[in-house]
């Protein structure tokens, strides 16, 4: 498998790295604290962090679902993070023309679910010469992953992470089949588990989506039993309060526990 270099460490290597933050951008000071406390877990527990916000969420239930800040502001709000706590970034694109100036900020650039298949936006991202990471679309069988991994690769560009986040199963549900992890790890890239977003529920209150945060750990834990490389989380000083999947972020609070007992899975399954 293909090591993925960031920095001064790999992804993919014998260290687990997590990708968390807050799901959008909603303000700076919410950023801070999300960023700063979660530094200090991670270097703690000896964990690669790279931290991650979106500064517009496109896919949202409503034409009146929060959002974020747009791209310039939000850019600017996660460029203030990098610099004061020397994170590494990642957030996502929903059209090709973000994509050059995202990559002046973000380390990662990340291609949402419902957007893998857009062959413009996944050359784009490419094109940056950064980290992509392909989020797998509900609607896909992991195996259809190796396409999209091609489109990548024929940009010119061999730095790709896969993430999963369950597929559709029935109405305003999700499912985990953890064969994705090996299965997706068969193309030679690093797998990435999200943990959040496969336990929400799509569209579930109407003119939002649900979530039952309840099921995080469980899959998270899970998905380390199953080698993934990476965990993915949005993390929220109060979720309940979150203007943008709120349901199923995980409060700050209860983040060290959940990342200390992570780790200690993925360890074991590598010895």
């Amino acid at each position: 498998m293909n090591k993925i270099k960031l920095r001064d460490f790999e992804i993919g290597g014998d260290k687990l790295t997590i990708l968390a933050g807050p799901c959008a951008a909603e303000s700076q000071e919410i950023l801070d604290e999300t960023a700063c406390t979660l530094k200090e877990i991670t270097k703690k527990l000896g964990i690669n962090f790279v931290f991650k916000s979106s500064f517009d969420k496109a896919n949202r239930s409503s034409i009146t679902s929060y959002r974020g800040p747009g791209m310039e502001k939000g850019l600017d709000m996660l460029q203030k993070i990098k610099d004061k706590y020397d994170l590494p970034i990642v957030t996502d694109i929903h059209t090709p023309d973000q994509a050059e100036p995202t990559a002046k900020v973000a380390d990662i650039i990340q291609i949402p679910a419902f957007l893998c298949r857009q062959t413009d936006l996944l050359v784009a991202a490419a094109k940056t010469g950064k980290i992509v990471n392909i989020k797998k679309g509900q609607f896909l069988a992991p195996e259809q992953m190796g396409s999209l991994v091609k489109k990548v690769e024929d940009s010119g560009n061999h730095q790709i992470l896969l993430t999963d986040r369950g597929c559709s199963f029935g109405y305003n549900n999700l499912v985990v089949d953890f064969r994705a992890i090996p299965i997706m790890q068969s193309f030679g890239y690093p797998v990435v588990f999200d943990a959040t977003h496969s336990v929400q529920l799509p569209g579930a209150q109407g003119n939002c989506s649900g979530g039952d945060r309840r099921f995080v750990p469980t899959l998270a834990k899970a998905a380390m039993a199953a080698g993934a490389n990476v965990l993915f989380f949005e993390v929220h000083p109060d979720p309940d309060k979150g203007l943008c999947d709120g349901p199923n972020m995980i409060a700050l609070k209860d983040a060290e526990a959940l990342f200390k007992i992570c780790k200690e899975i993925f360890d074991l399954v590598r010895k």
